[in-house]
């Protein structure tokens, strides 16, 4: 988690001007403001061919052939996969790492900021590469990469054979597997697919497919003992271990856990699962009936549904509340335990709660500007673009990122701000 506590904190606002950083570029492209809202940077191109970012209103001093997918970490340093002279690395801060590519891309950042992850290709080979430092191994072929909770260990489903698309029997025999800081499994599978590496980084669990039929779950290369229709993505409970992923059977989607069935209720659909902080509880999203969708928490599904979509399901710090996004017809709202606000919008992204669960906010787009809605408050300011709010370490105050009329500001208001 990122520490908070050393933000400023101070009720007020903060301006950037932005609108002069175009004077003396080609063009500049969409900002992104560091989590505790110091800065704002946005790839500005400065010449054909040439491209630097710009970080309050400074270029940096090295230019680059292109300059992609700029974001800030947890810590608030930038980060940009970059290319000079045809081969790619990550810059950081602007500073790139040692080593270049043929290609990088699907940068994965630690929770805390510290560390960076990328899949890179080489001579068209391909293996994972943490802070700048590769793999001892390359692939054939790599897909669906996995950053430890920590960031200091990275995984991939990855073939360890080299087939012809022709080569058919080849790939019915199994030609791929997951490897774990480059080290690949034993077994062999005819498909391998999204990955998790457990706290403590000595497991790795993969959806695997067995034959044409069979699919399971996979952890350090050893199947469950049963075998499924289909399964979806594994996670580990963060106290207890227990490797947790929905399972089809008949028609139907349950809970499994280690191979055993965890919820007894089926479901139409059942994905994306996560564990509240200490593994108490485990949540889902749902649809408990075809074409409705809803949140169940430990098998039990809310009682309200959906007829579109539920997605960015969240639990308060605590672990006691979950908040998600509903989208019905062509509004989007939250939902917190159950219950969907009244303030219906064009669209809605993924809550947050303050650090004692009580409040819950989101980013909201209404009649094309932004704002925020807290605890079913709808903020009566409207935006050209408004970033994720952000609670202080005692939820009294509200970090809010705004820009309007190419003046970015940082400000700091009280809850009742919104609330009224």
């Amino acid at each position: 988690m990122v520490d908070t506590s050393n933000w400023d904190w101070d009720t007020g606002e903060k301006q950037i001007d932005m609108t002069g950083w175009a004077d003396d570029v080609q063009w500049v492209e969409e900002p992104y403001v560091s989590p505790d809202g110091e800065a704002v940077a946005a790839i500005v191109n400065v010449d054909e061919g040439e491209f630097k970012v710009c970080s309050n209103g400074q270029l940096t001093e090295t230019a680059y052939d292109k300059i992609w997918h700029l974001r800030y970490t947890a810590d608030g340093r930038w980060a940009a996969i970059v290319s000079e002279m045809g081969e790619w690395t990550m810059a950081v801060d602007g500073t790139p790492w040692e080593t270049n590519f043929g290609y990088v891309w699907s940068p994965l950042f630690s929770n805390d900021g510290r560390h960076i992850a990328a899949a890179v290709q080489q001579d068209m080979r391909y293996c994972m590469a943490l802070d700048g430092t590769v793999w001892d191994a390359d692939y054939a072929n790599m897909t669906y990469f996995a950053l430890s909770p920590d960031g200091t260990q990275t995984a991939a489903a990855v073939q360890v054979e080299e087939a012809d698309s022709g080569e058919v029997h080849k790939f019915q025999g199994g030609i791929f597997t997951a490897a774990l800081d480059g080290k690949p499994w034993d077994e062999r599978f005819v498909n391998v697919w999204h990955l998790a590496i457990s706290p403590e980084g000595d497991r790795l669990a993969a959806e695997v497919r067995l034959n044409l039929y069979d699919y399971t779950i996979a952890v350090n290369g050893s199947t469950w003992k049963k075998t499924y229709n289909c399964v979806w993505a594994p996670c580990f409970n963060p106290v207890s271990g227990a490797v947790v992923a929905p399972v089809r059977i008949s028609g139907k989607w349950q809970m499994a856990a280690d191979g055993d069935i965890l919820w007894d209720t089926p479901f139409v659909q059942l994905w994306h699962q996560q564990f509240n902080t200490d593994g108490s509880a485990l949540a889902a999203i749902a649809a408990p009936a075809y074409g409705r969708w809803t949140v169940a928490v430990d098998g039990a599904p809310w009682t309200t549904t959906f007829s579109d979509m539920v997605t960015d399901l969240v639990f308060s710090p605590d672990g006691s509340r979950i908040a998600a996004l509903a989208k019905q017809g062509q509004h989007w709202m939250v939902v917190v335990d159950g219950t969907a606000w009244r303030h219906d919008c064009d669209m809605a992204w993924r809550p947050v709660f303050a650090p004692d669960g009580q409040t819950v906010a989101a980013k909201v787009e209404k009649n094309g500007r932004y704002t925020i809605v807290l605890n079913d408050h709808l903020w009566k300011e409207r935006f050209d673009m408004i970033w994720d709010p952000a609670f202080s370490p005692d939820g009294s105050r509200l970090l809010l990122r705004l820009l309007e009329n190419g003046i970015y500001k940082r400000r700091i208001v009280p809850i009742s701000t919104i609330t009224g």
